[in-house]
């Protein structure tokens, strides 16, 4: 950043040349982020584009792309002899789960997001996508990789793995429409308690461009074991979530009186 220039909103932001990601596409990812934070407030006036270019060590023409994409989402006005004023500030919906009724909440997730099928294919199960699917190694399993977007925007990545046997009810058409528990409860696999397990990750290259978001951007993962009522393994799922579009919500219920200390 320029020793003669500054930022004038809350937040520095810095652009990392290193990063696969085009320059242009950090500096729009960042400036998103502070406009839906509110650190850039409605109203408010970018400096010029020269200026810009010089606050961030990059060109004209990469801040005039990043400055672009902004306006096409609605997020800046760019008007010749005013300059780029913030038009909104609204912030992205989020979607929210729920521990305590986990099912519905998939189910709920699958109304308000768009699928999209990036990748299906079938393949000798092995380690610990074996183990978890409790099937012998060398199993045939199908592997989807799926993207949900919200309002058009990325939202999740999903890599599934499911027995070949159950998955052959489906057609990849079927993959590339239809909520995964949708799939198994019309093949006669509806999903009735699941096994998860949640962490905090940092986003890997094919996810980061996937979510449209920087490699190493915090993501939430949740890896999660799905049983139908014979207790059959029915599905193994490991998902990524940005964490700006989804929150997991717990309720915990104390079932007993606690004791007197």
């Amino acid at each position: 950043m320029s020793e003669d220039a500054t930022w004038p909103f809350p937040v520095p932001l810095h652009l990392d040349p290193a990063l696969p990601t085009p320059l242009y596409h950090q500096m729009y990812l960042a400036i998103r982020a502070q406009i839906r934070s509110g650190d850039i407030p409605p109203g408010a006036m970018l400096p010029g584009e020269l200026h810009l270019a010089r606050i961030f060590n990059v060109s004209r023409i990469t801040v005039k792309r990043a400055l672009s994409e902004l306006a096409d989402d609605g997020l800046l006005d760019r008007q010749r002899g005013r300059g780029t004023v913030v038009t909104s500030a609204v912030p992205s919906p989020v979607v929210k789960g729920a521990f305590d009724n986990l099912v519905e909440s998939l189910t709920l997730m699958g109304l308000e997001t768009q699928i999209e099928l990036l990748e299906a294919d079938t393949l000798a199960a092995e380690g610990a996508i074996a183990d978890q699917l409790e099937i012998e190694a060398g199993s045939p399993v199908q592997r989807s990789i799926r993207r949900r977007k919200l309002q058009g925007e990325p939202f999740s990545y999903l890599v599934n793995h499911i027995p070949a046997d159950i998955a052959a009810h489906w057609t990849r058409k079927d993959l590339a429409s239809t909520s995964m528990l949708v799939l198994l409860e019309r093949a006669g696999f509806k999903p009735v308690d699941a096994d998860q397990w949640i962490m905090a990750v940092a986003a890997e290259p094919a996810v980061a461009a996937a979510l449209d978001v920087d490699v190493g951007s915090p993501l939430l993962k949740v890896a999660r074991v799905m049983r139908d009522a014979s207790g059959r393994v029915v599905q193994l799922i490991h998902s990524h979530y940005r964490s700006d579009r989804f929150q997991y919500h717990v309720t915990t219920r104390e079932r007993r009186p606690l004791a007197d200390d």
